[in-house]
């Protein structure tokens, strides 16, 4: 059997491959992908793979071997976010759910745990489920994780080590744990007597090699390496609203590479040696990377990531440079190609491949046969793709703006109807490859323009720095710029124009309706911010005791000391709902943890005591990141029924 064929035959009800149409189905890109998730064993022979059906999600391993499934895990009401494997037999399976503490004080938040299954006897254990600490009777552990599990093998034996939360007498601190996969038992390995420690590296023989830590009264990052268990200095700097970060070893061990608050152009990452304490810029450290490829299983940096219309790599380990140019080669007419995982040899490989002339689907490659087969779509019933052109244009103070645009398929490039979709964050970006929601509305009929504003991540230290003071402002008007110069060019029609947003992108788009107007015929926000005092008291204003740097970071883009500033008045749409003049669709999820549900009721309220044009929908028990598929596919409905109906595609 060829692997392209191979998961059609793990039963009917699993069947990943659809009948090819113009236009799919709302519900094939509302839903959760079809498939996800997918990581290969260290051997190369097993794949797992999380299943999306109508009735529930399920975790497969699958056997190339074999030639068949060898494992099915029924995942319950928990979010799944990762799958890795510790090694040839354990499967790590991370997941979150949004809730309160158990037996322990803390608020209602998303918290994440950790599971390791045993595909040979079909066994799981629960990572750090409130049990006692060997040698430590007194501490007792929380069932949450704070970071991805590390797998190590020692002595043949496979450890996971992972940052998680302790009590000692009611009191919380984060330290680093190690967890025998077999017997479940939890050593505290690090943060044992620090109170400020956040993050940890562990080399590939399962020692702790060094630890950050974060003063928030001095406002400063620091990076400690640790010598023959001894902690000795290695890094120190100011930090008052950047978060430098322990990256990785080095590819040959010999070092740990930091990143450090960036230069205008990008990161910098520093190297610091092991066995001196010698500081050099890592070799590779100039590239200006969106980030970096690192190893799971020995925490060893493996390359970087460079992010603009499509993602490359430059690998510091010359096997998977060699990998590389090999997938660069077999699919050199593919719009994006990212490299999911790959086995220990370095010889096989999982990707996911997107384009117009290969969708949005999962191959496999091997390098032994020199073939690259496909697995199946991502999406059930979405084979054909829109095209995503990265572009740029110039704001109104000849600032360039990047920006993803998509097109709708078998569309006259003229006169097109336009939905501005501006990301979340602010101090993010979007990537890339394959969006659902973009993919969603061009296959309706709409351009979708991505700006990647000012005051975005991942673009260096002056882009970001360019937000600060402009929110509201600068920050909205260059996606307006957006709208004009797309206009100027003929592609679409200025007077067939709105804007859709979640997150911050929602608060952009209420922005559009109430503070730059005369844009847009008509707004959806969902989960957008409408009332920044109060978004800003939430947050824990006044500063964080442990760490202020994100409130920091808001009060450098709103240009403020606290939230009783009188300018946040100023960018609240919800303080200028006397100036909308365009419908407005309000979507929220009940179990927001993130932003507020009352920042959408509230809108609700003040838009209907004005009398304006507005609907609100509520997600019953959705989180910030539209995690259900029911309540992600109830939300696109929405939003494109609204569309048609104040902006019709054709």
């Amino acid at each position: 059997m060829s692997s392209k064929n191979w998961l059609a035959a793990i039963s009917a009800a699993f069947i990943m491959a659809g009948l090819a149409q113009a236009a799919p189905p709302l519900e094939a890109f509302g839903r959760l992908p079809s498939t996800s998730h997918m990581t290969m064993s260290p051997n190369g022979d097993l794949i797992a793979f999380a299943k999306e059906t109508p009735a529930q999600r399920i975790i497969i391993v699958y056997s190339f071997s074999a030639k068949k499934p060898i494992a099915m895990i029924r995942q319950a009401d928990q979010k799944l976010r990762d799958l890795e494997w510790a090694d040839d037999r354990h499967l790590l399976i991370t997941a979150s759910t949004t809730a309160v503490p158990r037996k322990f004080w803390g608020k209602r938040g998303e918290y994440s745990m950790a599971q390791s299954y045993d595909v040979q006897t079909n066994k799981s254990l629960m990572m750090l489920d409130h049990v006692a600490v060997t040698g430590d009777a007194n501490i007792e552990t929380m069932n949450v994780i704070a970071g991805p599990p590390q797998p190590r093998v020692i002595d043949g034996k496979t450890y996971v080590f992972v940052a998680g939360y302790y009590y000692v007498s009611q009191i919380g601190r984060l330290g680093l744990f190690r967890i025998d996969l077999d017997s479940g038992e939890a050593k505290l390995v690090a943060g044992r007597f620090s109170t400020n420690a956040q993050d940890w590296l562990v080399d590939a023989a399962g020692t702790v090699v060094a630890e950050a830590s974060y003063d928030e009264m001095a406002e400063r990052w620091k990076a400690m390496v640790y010598r023959n268990g001894v902690a000795s200095p290695g890094v120190e700097v100011p930090a008052s609203s950047e978060w430098p970060s322990l990256e990785g070893l080095s590819e040959d061990g010999s070092g740990i590479v930091v990143r450090l608050p960036g230069t205008e152009n990008g990161e910098v990452y520093q190297q610091i040696a092991l066995s001196n304490g010698a500081k050099t810029i890592w070799h590779n450290g100039e590239t200006n990377f969106s980030g970096l490829v690192v190893d799971a299983r020995t925490g060893r940096i493996a390359g970087g990531v460079r992010s603009s219309d499509r993602e490359e790599y430059d690998f510091v380990d010359p096997q998977l440079q060699t990998m590389w140019n090999s997938i660069k080669g077999a699919f050199k007419t593919a719009t994006d190609v990212k490299v999911v995982s790959w086995s220990a040899d370095k010889k096989k490989a999982v990707l996911k491949v997107f384009g117009p002339e290969f969708g949005n689907v999962y191959y496999v490659l091997d390098l032994n046969t020199h073939k690259a087969d496909p697995l199946g779509p991502i999406y059930d019933g979405i084979e054909d793709v829109a095209e995503v052109k990265w572009i740029d244009y110039k704001a109104a103070d000849g600032r360039k703006i990047p920006a993803y645009l998509t097109l709708p398929p078998g569309r006259d490039p003229k006169n097109l109807p336009l939905i501005v979709l501006p990301h979340g964050g602010p101090h993010a970006r979007d990537y890339p490859g394959f969006d659902w929601w973009s993919q969603a509305l061009a296959a309706r009929g709409y351009v979708v323009l991505q700006p990647q504003f000012r005051g975005s991540g991942g673009f260096g230290k002056e882009w970001l720095e360019a937000g600060f003071g402009e929110f509201g402002k600068k920050m909205q008007t260059d996606l307006s710029d957006g709208v004009r110069a797309l206009a100027a060019q003929g592609l679409i029609d200025p007077k067939r124009v709105c804007i859709v947003g979640a997150s911050y992108g929602g608060y952009a788009a209420l922005a559009g309706a109430t503070l730059d107007t005369g844009v847009y015929r008509c707004a959806v926000s969902v989960a957008g911010l409408s009332d920044l005092k109060a978004q800003l008291n939430n947050w824990h204003w006044p500063l964080n005791r442990t760490d202020a740097r994100g409130e920091r970071i808001w009060g450098r883009y709103l240009n403020i000391e606290d939230p009783s500033d009188p300018k946040l008045a100023d960018v609240s749409p919800v303080k200028h709902v006397d100036r909308v003049s365009i419908p407005i669709l309000l979507i929220h999820g009940r179990d927001d943890t993130v932003v507020p549900f009352g920042q959408s009721s509230g809108m609700a309220d003040a838009l209907k005591a004005a009398g304006k044009p507005y609907e609100f929908v509520v997600l019953k028990a959705e989180d910030h990141w539209l995690s259900s598929s029911e309540t992600r596919l109830q939300m696109l409905e929405t939003t494109v029924k609204f569309l048609e109906s104040h902006n019709p595609p054709q």
